[in-house]
């Protein structure tokens, strides 16, 4: 089974469309959530997910886009792009979003646990290994897809409970690249594939993973990490277009 994840798409269509251009042959998508805030083409991209999604988790922008909880905790660019984005959803994108479930969600049969943020609480950022050390008791899974961060890379422990941060090597930010990670039975791992929408870490162009639980006879699966350049330029001008803050526009070209 191949499951193409993706996270933090966050209505950028333009991102999304080379995204799904670029990825390899797969079976299920896997959504991490915030499928929707800061970018300028909600609808297009809820639709498109849709249309391809088979398992979504619900991220903290789609819940507050929602109507579902409150937006205190958002800083004030988020919180004109969530005033924004409510203003643009059509009813049936409204419930859609509302009914969103929250993770843990396990798609494939006790290895894999899909979440936004973490596996107890979905805006909840994992960032460093003492943060990924908090998680170890909680697992019940070997691996862990989370989102939330917009940084590719994620965590692995040891037998021991050591973790230790994974990150990614690519070398031309200009092309369609990707980076094998071979997985191991005895390891526990938190991936996160990064943001498909807004990458923040210093790398513009649009991420997302590639799960093959069948990879080889000699790891237990792999995860083909992916980097692909879209017309940053289309998406900047969405949300000039919209009225968006400007910050939002230019850290696209920027990754952070």
């Amino acid at each position: 089974m191949r499951a193409l994840i993706l996270s933090d798409i966050h209505a950028n269509i333009d991102a999304l469309d080379a995204v799904l251009e670029a990825a390899p042959q797969h079976d299920v998508v896997w959504n991490l959530g915030d499928v929707v805030g800061y970018n300028a083409a909600p609808e297009a991209v809820i639709e498109r997910s849709r249309d391809i999604g088979t398992m979504f988790v619900r991220g903290n922008h789609d819940r507050a886009c929602a109507g579902l909880t409150g937006t205190e905790n958002f800083n004030p660019v988020a919180f004109r792009a969530v005033q924004w984005t409510q203003r643009q959803l059509g009813p049936d994108s409204l419930q859609w979003l509302k009914e969103m479930p929250s993770g843990p969600i396990l798609p494939a049969g006790g290895q894999v646990s899909c979440v936004h943020g973490s596996l107890l609480d979905e805006d909840e950022y994992l960032l460093s290994t003492e943060d990924a050390e908090g998680q170890f008791a909680r697992t019940r899974t070997p691996i862990t897809f989370f989102g939330h961060t917009h940084v590719q890379g994620g965590f692995a422990a040891n037998a021991a409970g050591e973790w230790f941060q994974l990150k990614p090597a690519y070398s031309d930010d200009k092309l369609v690249e990707s980076y094998d990670l071979d997985l191991r039975n005895s390891a526990k791992y938190l991936i996160n594939p990064g943001a498909v929408g807004q990458p923040r870490d210093r790398d513009w162009r649009a991420a997302f993973a590639l799960y093959d639980d069948a990879a080889g006879d000699d790891q237990a699966a792999r995860v083909t990490f992916f980097r692909v350049p879209y017309d940053v330029q289309a998406a900047q001008m969405r949300i000039h277009r919209a009225g968006l803050p400007e910050m939002l526009a230019a850290r696209l070209g920027v990754g952070r």
